[in-house]
């Protein structure tokens, strides 16, 4: 993520929120890449539900944040049906001396915390996000998308900025969130400072899930390197919920350093009017590539418990 929505005068950030080891949920603060299969059955919270969410995860960082772990974090958690979560820091704060990672992982450790122990949230992922962005004392900003599955199958989803969720049903995508932007590569996002998006830009969705459908949530990495055909055709041949995440990470990872891939980043930038110079264009060359960024991937199965 290139840009910033604000430019102001940033205060010096607070430490950051570490969230404990896994255990019935868990927070990825992006330290490498990783994998993760988590399943809510009755025997594990001793709820009988109806049905449940299965997941996977994997995440790759941007290849010269491979160090720091990238500036990508997510959090999935067992309360009710299942609970998914993505935020992507904005880039852009490191311009200003910020490390972009702390207000994502900060934010997500917030909204991991209020899940089951905050009755106001439960089952609202705007809510979440209201208390989750008051919690959060470190400076920066990130897109970042909750969905919050009931055990009747009623998936709700809140999202700000370009952080995405498809859901996959017999072969077909029946449900996309849409990016939310200022303009080309600048999305709404939730912020340190007072001027700015809240979970009152949230766009929100309801969607009734059924027993085998399959939840694709990701980061801008994922969405800008990856058409749909591609996500439909690699989440549905993979059995594994773990495998699947991780093969859509590693396809979105090779097309985004692919110079030569049209990708939907680029479709996107020359739609906008982005293009190579004029003398290119004479010699018949055009704006390609895809986007090299920090790619999460959180792939859910819906499961009958």
């Amino acid at each position: 993520m290139a840009a910033l929505a604000l430019q102001a005068s940033v205060p010096q950030s607070q430490p950051l929120i570490h969230f404990p080891s896994f255990s019935l949920s868990t927070l990825s603060q992006g330290s490498n890449r990783r994998n993760l299969l988590f399943c809510a059955p009755s025997e594990i919270n001793h709820v009988r539900s109806e049905v449940s969410l299965c997941v996977g995860t994997h995440l790759i960082p941007h290849p010269k944040k491979a160090l720091t772990g990238g500036e990508d974090a997510y959090f999935v958690s067992n309360h009710s049906g299942g609970v998914i979560a993505v935020a992507d820091g904005v880039s852009g704060w490191a311009e200003e001396d910020v490390d972009p990672s702390l207000f994502p992982r900060e934010f997500l450790a917030n909204a991991s915390h209020l899940v089951g122990n905050d009755d106001e949230v439960n089952n609202d992922p705007r809510i979440l996000l209201r208390k989750a962005h008051s919690a959060t004392s470190a400076t920066g900003s990130a897109t970042v998308i909750v969905a919050m599955m009931e055990r009747n199958g009623m998936l709700k989803v809140a999202n700000v900025g370009d952080c995405g969720l498809k859901i996959i049903r017999t072969g077909q995508i029946i449900f996309s969130t849409s990016p939310q932007e200022h303009y080309f590569d600048c999305p709404y996002q939730l912020s340190s400072e007072r001027v700015g998006q809240t979970f009152l830009d949230a766009t929100v969705s309801n969607v009734e899930l059924m027993e085998g459908d399959i939840l694709v949530m990701g980061s801008d990495g994922l969405f800008d390197n990856v058409f749909d055909h591609e996500i439909l055709a690699t989440a549905t041949k993979n059995v594994d919920v773990v495998e699947a995440a991780k093969a859509l990470a590693n396809l979105a990872s090779s097309h985004s350093a692919d110079k030569m891939f049209e990708s939907p980043y680029s479709l996107e930038a020359r739609s906008k009017g982005y293009d190579v110079p004029f003398w290119k264009k004479i010699l018949g060359m055009k704006l390609t590539g895809g986007k090299l960024d920090d790619i999460t991937v959180v792939v859910g199965q819906v499961v009958s418990i």
